[in-house]
């Protein structure tokens, strides 16, 4: 029974990390970071926009002259248009991060077209230009995935989890201290502003940032945009 037991867990083990781990690079390339000696981070922000909390980061960030990279849930978007409209006109970089954020809909459209395509359109109406980023809730990939991505001449983004504990809003010093323990010269950090697409509480996290930005500052950290960071155009080109 006590090996049952082991070979189950690992199994699911092995299945987070092929499908899920930021690291894993099995199905195609996935970055979560790139080699270099500089000192520069990208800064993320998953399953937006959610109000007041969005427009407290950007506010912030902008504050310190900062440009960071929003992945926004095309709910979320349709829910707070001029939030996103004023992402993009701050200079930040605006990616798809799916329509409805539901697990299920990785079984019932495995290259996930359709969640891609309408959020794409909805983000695109708002700020008048089609975004070529794309990061999958939980980090989620397969060679579906990937291979739609390809087609669609998407960029696809991971990232390391700024906490696995800030879904819970634990303390923003202890959500700060975890983000700060993982950042590395080009890395690509994930903050939440929302919660899946229905939005919540992320007091914590905006703290968070604040405390974490200052530290990386003080260590002579310089910010930029995935896209920046990548080499990659952040929107597709207009006809």
């Amino acid at each position: 029974m006590i090996w049952l037991i082991i070979s189950i867990v690992a199994i699911i083990a092995l299945l987070y990390w092929l499908f899920m781990s930021p690291k894993s690079q099995v199905f195609g390339k996935f970055p979560y970071h790139v080699k270099t000696t500089e000192k520069i981070v990208a800064l993320t922000f998953d399953d937006g926009p959610n109000e007041p909390f969005t427009s407290q980061i950007v506010d912030f960030l902008d504050n310190q002259k900062i440009k960071a990279s929003f992945f926004q849930v095309g709910k979320c978007v349709e829910k707070f248009p001029a939030t996103t409209l004023k992402i993009y006109k701050s200079g930040h970089t605006v990616g798809i991060h799916s329509l409805s954020h539901k697990f299920s809909k990785y079984f019932t459209q495995p290259r996930f077209r359709d969640e891609i395509n309408k959020s794409q359109a909805i983000i695109a109406e708002v700020i008048g230009v089609q975004p070529r980023l794309f990061r999958p809730p939980w980090l989620w990939r397969q060679p579906f995935l990937l291979l739609g991505l390809k087609k669609l001449n998407l960029q696809p983004v991971s990232g390391l989890f700024c906490s696995n504990l800030e879904v819970a809003q634990i303390n923003a010093k202890t959500i700060a201290k975890h983000a700060l323990a993982k950042v590395r010269p080009g890395a690509i950090i994930i903050f939440h502003d929302g919660y899946n697409s229905k939005g919540g509480n992320r007091s914590q996290t905006v703290e968070a940032v604040k405390i974490t930005v200052k530290e990386l500052q003080s260590q002579g950290y310089r910010f930029v945009t995935v896209d920046q960071l990548l080499g990659v155009e952040p929107y597709s080109k207009q006809d």
